[in-house]
């Protein structure tokens, strides 16, 4: 082979990035894009692309891998089978969290999921920080070591007894955030609305699994969300909101964002093809679709869907928490397990991308472009995984996607790759399908069959947040303020 061959070409597809749509082919050399033109000279391998859609590996920036809840309870996904369920589905990279709980060491936490990674993942990985227990030693030195070490994200809770920090606790996380460089991802939940509802629930005997969307009122989403954004305000950094669920969580985020707030925010398929209604089954089979915050209702879905379309919501991610249907998971308690007590969240890496393509692009509520920077782009950018990831140009990794458009698929547990056991969307029928997968010019998913070998995924450690590096200098009164209460920001 000559220095001037391609490892891998690919041809006459139609690429797709988050500004623009053209035809030309793909040169890949050492896993890396090295040239996009016509007539490309064939490589070792020779890929025709003809009739697809040629589009960036898509990055899935919120799941819940190997991963103890707070309530005790392992997802059904390790390392393995949540990569390569995420692979089928056209994802190249994921980023999932190293979960601090109220007594661990972060050093630790992140040094054991960084090994369960690395022996397992068959794509590309880093991890967001889940932060519990913001003392002292963890916020002047494990946090500014972990920062340093690419993990540029932290995630903290606004409920769960076992999880949640005071609102003078987020304001150190934020100031310390600020500080080192890394973004703020927050579940926002008005932790004692939700206790209120819920022990009134219990009392008169509502138990079922449809009352966990009762408990979790959409106001105390919206309320959380309005304090979360404030605590951000005061501490002068940006923040960025998870799966968002309602109509009124979306609307305060947009008129936040319309005062200049640097407020950024993400949802999830279950908010826009799931209901609260689909809980609303006998005994406890409504426990697969329940999560938090729950699935709404129409009116919600349409001001999420307007939400992704405006930009209002800017990533779009699976919030994959994958709970097996028995006692290891959703019923600890079997047939008797309560709402209170079943596990929160629902499977979805896999299916992210193919239902957003059928019902978004395939549908006409978003164009192409607009599904590239959902799945792909904006997260890079999110989360300082750019230029490297998120885009097909030349110098990024070769994480392409091959998909095509007339595949139609109807959904079944049986047809995907996690460790569920059971989909909320079931019987679906999906319009457009994520056939050839490459990662690094490595090829992934072929035929419908795994290419790699488990453990051939790469740490990725990330840069600054762009939503950190592009931070408009503060005015002159919260310049003062910073100055006065030892605020300092990292530029």
């Amino acid at each position: 082979m000559t220095p001037d061959t391609f490892d891998l070409t690919i041809r006459n597809g139609r690429i797709s990035n988050a500004d623009r749509s053209f035809h030309a082919d793909i040169g890949v050399r050492d896993g890396v894009i090295v040239a996009i033109a016509a007539d490309l000279p064939p490589g070792t391998r020779d890929v025709d692309a003809s009739g697809r859609w040629v589009l960036p590996g898509g990055i899935d920036s919120h799941c819940h891998i190997e991963q103890l809840s707070g309530m005790g309870v392992m997802c059904a996904d390790d390392f393995y089978s949540g990569t390569v369920s995420a692979a089928f589905g056209g994802t190249t990279t994921i980023l999932s969290f190293a979960a601090q709980h109220r007594n661990d060491s972060i050093p630790e936490v992140v040094q054991a999921y960084a090994r369960l990674a690395r022996e397992k993942a068959v794509i590309d990985y880093g991890f967001h920080l889940i932060l519990t227990n913001p003392d002292e030693t963890a916020l002047r030195e494990h946090l500014p070591q972990v920062i340093r070490d690419g993990i540029t994200s932290l995630k903290v809770y606004m409920t769960y007894d076992k999880l949640k920090l005071d609102d003078y606790q987020l304001l150190e996380v934020m100031a310390v955030a600020g500080e080192q460089g890394a973004l703020i991802m927050m579940h926002a939940e008005n932790h004692d609305m939700i206790r209120w509802i819920a022990h009134r629930l219990l009392e008169r005997g509502h138990v079922a699994p449809k009352f966990h969307a009762v408990a979790h009122d959409r106001l105390a989403e919206s309320e959380a969300t309005h304090r979360a954004i404030a605590l951000a305000r005061l501490a002068d950094v940006p923040v960025l909101i998870v799966h968002v669920a309602g109509r009124e969580t979306v609307e305060v985020i947009r008129q936040a964002r319309q005062l200049g707030a640097a407020v950024y925010a993400e949802s999830c398929p279950q908010y826009l093809f799931l209901e609260a209604d689909d809980a609303d089954l006998p005994g406890v089979e409504g426990a697969k679709f329940c999560c938090s915050p729950p699935p709404r209702d129409a009116d919600s879905q349409q001001a999420v869907w307007q939400g992704l379309k405006d930009g209002t919501l800017g990533v779009y991610s699976s919030d994959h928490a994958p709970y097996r249907f028995d006692a290891t998971g959703k019923l600890p308690k079997g047939e008797a397990t309560t709402f209170k007590e079943m596990a929160n969240g629902v499977p979805g890496i896999e299916l992210r991308l193919p239902l957003l393509f059928s019902e978004g692009v395939m549908q006409g509520r978003i164009s192409i472009e607009e599904f590239v920077a959902l799945s792909a782009t904006n997260h890079a950018r999110m989360y300082g995984l750019a230029p490297r990831k998120g885009s097909i140009a030349v110098g990024a990794d070769a994480d392409i996607v091959l998909w095509n458009p007339e595949r139609s698929v109807q959904v079944s547990s049986a047809m995907l790759h996690d460790n569920v056991g059971y989909t909320p969307y079931e019987g679906r029928q999906i319009q457009g399908w994520p056939e050839t997968v490459f990662s690094r010019g490595r090829c992934v998913v072929r035929d419908n069959a795994l290419q790699v070998e488990r453990g051939s995924g790469q740490y990725i450690a990330r840069g600054r947040p762009d939503p950190l590096a592009s931070r408009p200098a503060p005015s002159l009164e919260r310049g003062r303020f910073s100055e006065l209460v030892g605020l300092q920001r990292r530029d």
